[in-house]
């Protein structure tokens, strides 16, 4: 039942993703910023529903109280990576638009990479790593200050359930740049849509946010460790069954990020 789900989703995620993405690129050639993306969040939140209604996954999110409040409130969001569903399900929570810091392969990916490339996004080339950062903060600086929040993914790719990978200071120092504080985010996503997996399963899926960690008179080592900490601990409390024979070695697979 699970592999019939997972097509029908696949199709429904196909169907509506082409005329979504047509609609967001004529758009943007008239708008952009906030109401470009309320386009592109739409789609999103559309994505979301099928995972809902076709595949029965649940979510349940805790720690909304943390994140800032007022239109130009700034945040950066460092993220647990274990599937593509955190990766539509986050800018369909957030209550600001949200640019990722990705890599500039995904542009090419048809309709909804071209969609990407016509948002406030941070796209980068992995292989130059001072100018990808260099990018990153001048963008950032930018997005931040129009209210736009900056969401990462400090593992740099998605991590198997159980697993931990590389925790890389972009973010951190991103937020030492800016000012802005970092929030740290769990997501149990591995339970119900596995990393590279097709088939998905019925299933809650929790979202649990932490509390601001201030970048003022702090080291970007230091306050990754402390991101670290908080996501990895509170991914124990999530999910205990996938932590019970947890490996202390770092995933393999993990790759580098500004």
């Amino acid at each position: 039942m699970s592999f019939v789900r997972s097509v029908l989703h696949m199709l429904w995620m196909v169907l509506t993703v082409i005329p979504w993405a047509t609609v967001l690129i004529i758009t943007s050639i008239f708008v952009r910023g906030d109401r470009l993306w309320a386009v592109a969040a739409g789609w999103l939140r559309c994505a979301i529903w099928g995972a809902k209604v076709i595949l029965g996954i649940q979510v349940r999110v805790t720690g909304m109280e943390h994140l800032p409040v007022g239109k130009n409130s700034g945040a950066i969001l460092l993220v647990k990576h274990q599937s593509t569903l955190e990766t539509f399900l986050l800018p369909a929570l957030m209550p600001h638009p949200l640019a990722y810091v990705f890599k500039k392969e995904l542009l090419y990916v048809p309709f909804f990479g071209w969609s990407m490339a016509r948002l406030d996004m941070i796209h980068i080339d992995r292989s130059l790593r001072a100018r990808a950062f260099a990018k990153v903060v001048s963008q950032g600086k930018e997005l931040l200050a129009r209210g736009v929040w900056v969401i990462m993914f400090p593992e740099g790719t998605r991590i198997p359930r159980g697993q931990r990978g590389e925790y890389k200071s972009g973010g951190t120092r991103l937020a030492i740049q800016t000012g802005v504080p970092v929030y740290p985010i769990a997501v149990s996503s591995a339970k119900c849509w596995p990393r590279k997996a097709f088939v998905k399963h019925p299933g809650i899926v929790d979202v649990s946010i932490g509390p601001a960690i201030s970048p003022e008179g702090r080291r970007p080592e230091e306050m990754i460790k402390e991101v670290e900490a908080w996501i990895e601990a509170e991914m124990h409390r999530l999910d205990p069954e996938a932590y019970a024979l947890e490996s202390h070695a770092p995933a393999t697979g993990a790759t580098s990020s500004p």
